[in-house]
């Protein structure tokens, strides 16, 4: 059930990729007011004016606050995690900015904090910002590593997979379906890993045998010489 939720998360996310946007630190306590306790809202009206005066975006912090909020979670704990969400958010992005991305999306932000907080390192984030050119979202290559990881497939692991189904030139589609096809292997009675390690090897064949096409379809074309 929570493997199933996680897809449902990250299918969501990719369906509606503005839900993270720069929302005035003014406005947090108007959003948090009445639905978390007042020492939560002070707590963090001033987290988001730091994070935005950082350039970090707010609405995710207005997020895990309402979250916390929603299933009860003492006041304490909650403040703990949004400060926790401001540190990954930071980390993200000079990770993103070690890939060579100087303005990170919120969207990205998001998403790499998301990925930190599954399980990945910086490192580990880093290589995907390098990976993740056009066609692919970056915001999305992150949600999806880190969905992969929140079902348990090992950091290293789901990051190598995504990474051979970009340079495979398989389709943004087809990322999205990874945290799913794993979850159908684990029905079967696999580990997350084995999935993974499963998939993994089906897309190597498959691009050995689009190459081996291309190549035939090459010589093909090729004049025949006398």
């Amino acid at each position: 059930m929570r493997a199933l939720a996680l897809t449902l998360a990250l299918i969501v996310a990719a369906a509606a990729p503005q839900f993270v946007r720069g929302v005035a630190a003014q406005d947090v306590a108007a959003r948090l007011t009445g639905r978390v306790p007042a020492n939560v809202v002070h707590a963090v009206e001033g987290l988001a004016q730091d994070a935005a005066a950082r350039g970090l975006p707010v609405e995710p912090l207005i997020q895990k606050a309402l979250e916390g909020g929603a299933k009860g979670v003492p006041a304490d704990r909650v403040i703990t995690a949004v400060r926790v969400l401001v540190a990954r958010l930071d980390e993200a992005r000079n990770a993103l900015r070690n890939a060579g991305i100087p303005t990170p999306s919120p969207e990205a932000l998001a998403s790499g904090a998301d990925a930190l907080n599954a399980g990945l390192n910086a490192q580990q984030v880093r290589d995907l910002g390098r990976v993740s050119q056009p066609p692919y979202d970056l915001a999305l290559t992150l949600r999806v590593a880190a969905t992969l990881t929140a079902l348990g497939v090992p950091a290293q692991q789901g990051l190598g997979l995504v990474t051979h189904l970009i340079r495979a030139r398989r389709g943004p589609s087809d990322l999205l379906e990874l945290p799913s096809e794993v979850q159908a292997g684990m029905a079967r009675g696999a580990t997350a890993a084995e999935a993974a390690l499963e998939l993994d090897a089906a897309q190597g064949q498959q691009g050995e045998q689009g190459q081996q096409n291309q190549q035939g379809q090459q010589g093909e074309s090729q004049p025949h010489k006398p």
